[in-house]
């Protein structure tokens, strides 16, 4: 056992995970070495993570454990979707990332919100999610659908990979706006980058009517996370969601950015916060669209109960 800013670190030599290639130590080294980055891009957001423990499966962690140390820092939250009151870790020290470290917490997935407002997102997300089996190259094209969307409404973002197979493009937002405005622009966005290249993307939430297109998630609002740049993912090989320039999008993977490499390519700087451009207004008829666009997980639900009654009806015929 060693101790790092007061946090007693156990069984450093354990393998991390089924085909991570690396130990917790590993983790730990590599969450140290970024961890001024890291917090800049998580502070007072309320965090879930992704812990692996020995021979487990890997599970997400939103309610601090009641183990938990006096001063990991929190704020606790009504989540609607669970009707329970949960208290979220706060990562915004050294000492409290080290300790989720310690706790084999992998991955850092982030609210889309600060923790004393709730009510105003931050971010305008757009999530490239490509079919299995298609290479990391029609996500990029599929982003840079997206960036021309952007374009024409004078809007810009930066981009990252999602540490597994997607992107993530985040558009900083003026403060002001409520979580279904932003929601209803990602869905009006979404469409307008889906009309672009209608071959390549396409914004049906449902599975088997995507095809082998690439599939624009718009659905990153209200009380959702998106995991955060500079973390690692639970994955063969340990990569991390890393930000990437706009120009080099069609030549890089997410391969590229590992555990074992990560830290070293920043060398010192951050790029995620280099990359991130001031926040901006909405455009008022891209929210106005937005709000004439069903929500796609609703629609997704009713259609599905439409198929599943035709298909008993067929059945019984």
């Amino acid at each position: 056992m060693t101790e790092r800013d007061g946090v007693n670190l156990t069984n450093l030599d354990q393998s991390l995970f089924d085909g991570s290639d690396a130990t917790k130590g590993d983790l730990v080294e590599y969450l140290d070495a970024v961890h001024d980055r890291l917090i800049t891009h998580l502070h007072d957001r309320p965090i879930s993570v992704m812990r692996v423990l020995r021979g487990q499966e890997p599970f997400m962690q939103k309610n601090l454990p009641k183990y938990t140390p006096e001063w990991v820092p929190r704020v606790r939250h009504w989540a609607e979707s669970s009707r329970r009151e949960v208290t979220y870790g706060l990562c915004n020290d050294r000492r409290t990332l080290l300790w989720f470290a310690n706790q084999r917490a992998i991955e850092y997935h982030a609210a889309l919100v600060r923790a004393e407002h709730w009510d105003r997102p931050t971010h305008l997300i757009m999530d490239i999610d490509p079919p299995e089996g298609h290479p990391f190259a029609v996500a990029a094209r599929a982003a840079l659908l997206v960036r021309r969307a952007l374009d024409e409404l004078g809007m810009t973002g930066a981009v990252k990979t999602s540490g597994a197979k997607g992107l993530h493009i985040f558009v900083p937002l003026a403060d002001g706006v409520g979580h279904e405005d932003v929601a209803a622009a990602q869905r009006a966005l979404a469409v307008r980058a889906e009309r672009l290249d209608p071959e390549l993307a396409t914004t049906a939430f449902i599975r088997e009517d995507r095809g082998d297109k690439v599939f624009l998630d718009a659905t990153r609002a209200g009380g959702a996370t998106v995991v955060s740049v500079y973390s690692p993912r639970i994955r063969p090989g340990t990569p991390v969601s890393f930000p990437v320039p706009w120009d080099d999008l069609e030549s890089v993977s997410p391969r590229d950015f590992t555990l074992r490499n990560a830290s070293g390519l920043l060398d010192g700087k951050d790029p995620w916060a280099d990359a991130m451009p001031v926040p901006q207004a909405l455009d008022a008829g891209l929210v106005a669209e937005g709000h004439t666009i069903p929500v796609a997980r609703v629609q997704a639900m009713h259609e599905g109960k439409r198929r599943k009654a035709a298909a008993r009806k067929q059945a019984e015929e």
